[in-house]
């Protein structure tokens, strides 16, 4: 993937823009491991808003400058909290989960690269996106309990809900999983050796942004519904797929593959 757009520096993430419409998301704290300060926060709440409305986006991967991906949440504060309610903290640590988690908005594919440690609220962020591929030699772990912490970031929801058995145990054991592990019992989708992970990584996305838009969004959309039973799913697809049915980018797609060539899609 060529970029037309130089990386654009942000104090806390690095926003790289390709002509393919796939945007990569760096977290770019590499002194702190890609602590998930305030600034940092802030960047990524300003990020998401953006690439909500841009019609330009078809793929976002997020990865880790560095060394690691995330070593979670910045629990500094903490220590520091003097006397503050537990309302207080619930509203705060609320915030923080519901801005970081905004990326499970986006009707585009998201796509994590997990090129290092992925601990705690950073893991349960990897896990968020849509696609999660790691190092395999990243550690991905959620050691809530052992620092005496209640779960958060929605740990207790995406880590049984990609891995079942496994991901109750690593709440509650806290125990570290390595990037094979966690490919072959279902909590990531695939490892790779280190010096491979982006190359796959963008190589992926590259074929998501090559697909119709218009498809991919609502094929997206539709997954994330977790349809209960079968006549839920056959609804929406008798809805969506009509959609595209009438879209300018279904001719392409028929035109391309009867004149045997890459599609030009246009997302009309």
């Amino acid at each position: 993937m060529n970029a037309t757009n130089p990386t654009t520096p942000t104090n806390e993430l690095l926003v790289d823009r390709r002509d393919d419409g796939t945007v990569l998301i760096t977290l770019n704290r590499p002194d702190r491991r890609n602590a998930m300060t305030d600034g940092m926060t802030d960047e990524w709440r300003e990020t998401m808003a953006t690439l909500a409305v841009d019609p330009g986006v078809r793929c976002v991967i997020v990865t880790g400058a560095g060394t690691a991906f995330s070593s979670g949440g910045d629990l500094s504060w903490l220590g520091e909290r003097g006397v503050e309610t537990v309302p207080k903290l619930r509203d705060r640590m609320l915030a923080f989960y519901r801005t970081w988690l905004a990326i499970t908005e986006l009707e585009v594919p998201t796509i994590a690269a997990v090129n290092g440690p992925a601990v705690g609220a950073g893991l349960c962020v990897a896990l968020a996106c849509d696609l999660v591929y790691a190092a395999d030699d990243a550690k991905l772990l959620a050691p809530f309990t052992k620092l005496g912490l209640h779960p958060g970031m929605a740990a207790t929801y995406l880590l049984p809900r990609r891995a079942g058995a496994l991901g109750r145990e690593m709440l509650l054991t806290g125990r570290t999983v390595m990037g094979p592990e966690a490919a072959a019992k279902g909590l990531i989708n695939q490892s790779f050796p280190k010096n491979d992970l982006m190359s796959e990584v963008e190589a992926i996305a590259q074929t998501i942004a090559q697909n119709a838009p218009i498809a991919t969004r609502l094929t997206k959309v539709a997954l994330n519904q977790d349809h209960q039973h079968l006549d839920a799913a056959l609804r929406w697809e008798s809805l969506a797929q009509p959609v595209t049915m009438a879209s300018a980018d279904m001719i392409e797609g028929l035109t391309a593959h009867r004149e045997r060539r890459m599609p030009k899609f246009t997302g009309s």
